[in-house]
């Protein structure tokens, strides 16, 4: 979804009772900086609500909520997966690092989605068995909705996987987060926000839950095994350093079309 300039103003609440036109949504939405208002409000109108629940949907949206999240639901990779308040929102650019993971799994893989949020990759990419981990229990909710037939692991990383997982994944994808912490104040108010600061603190670098991320990788992956890790184009030497550390053999793939960058790490096919 679009992710316009907000916090211009709320504007009038509709009156109690009173029906709303799209291009009188339409209106308010372009007044409060929504770039692309028809379409917002295309979307709320469409969403089944009515009345005062409409109207509740427009207000948190004119407050700059994303408009994933007052909707429940963001498009990712050609399917709608839930989202709610206070949870990462996939972007589109982590599309790569789906497809990526999918070249690499098939119906017996085992897949392990790291700081999956709502999991996006795990929802989308077929694969025998499927685990997911992550810090925040609100956004594994979304993602037990989203992938019924995952694991949902509250952990650290790899701190709290279960036992029998090690040395048997075939694939650890992660879209870990890689803003380095002083941007943080340069993203959009959405996500600064609405959006959890874990999702989106890197650290120094940006890279610091990269280096975790790889350095734990050899004792998870099966023979053969690959790490994904989105990252970004500036950062991409950071984060092949990490995996190359952690001896693994690494691969780059952009797409400059959504603006994806996925480094792979690949576990020797000979476990020592």
């Amino acid at each position: 979804m679009v992710r316009p300039r907000h916090g211009v103003g709320l504007g009038d609440r509709l009156p109690r009772g009173a029906r709303l036109s799209a291009e009188q949504l339409a209106a308010r939405l372009r007044a409060a900086g929504c770039v692309f208002a028809e379409d917002e409000a295309a979307l709320l109108l469409g969403s089944g609500r009515e009345g005062v629940e409409l109207e509740e949907l427009v207000v948190r949206r004119l407050a700059g909520e994303p408009l994933e999240t007052v909707l429940g639901w963001v498009v990712f990779a050609g399917r709608r997966l839930s989202v709610c308040p206070g949870v990462f929102v996939p972007r589109r650019r982590t599309e790569l690092l789906a497809r990526t993971a999918a070249a690499r799994c098939g119906p017996g893989s085992v897949l392990l989605e790291l700081c999956c949020g709502v999991g996006p990759v795990a929802a989308t990419v077929a694969a025998g068995e499927v685990h997911l981990s992550d810090v925040d229990p609100h956004a594994l909710d979304c993602a037990r909705r989203n992938v019924p037939h995952g694991h949902t692991h509250l952990s650290d990383l790899y701190g709290d996987l279960p036992a029998p997982l090690r040395g048997r994944i075939d694939v650890v994808a992660a879209n870990a987060p890689y803003v380095p912490t002083d941007h943080l104040s340069l993203m959009p108010p959405e996500a600064r926000e609405h959006e959890p600061p874990v999702a989106l603190d890197g650290g120094a670098d940006g890279v610091d839950l990269h280096r975790r991320i790889a350095a734990g990788a050899p004792d998870w992956l099966a023979a053969g095994g690959a790490l994904m890790i989105e990252t970004s184009p500036a950062q991409v030497p950071l984060t092949v350093a990490a995996m190359r550390d952690a001896g693994l053999r690494t691969d780059v793939v952009t797409d400059e079309e959504i603006g994806g960058c996925v480094v792979s790490g690949v576990r020797s096919a000979e476990r020592e």
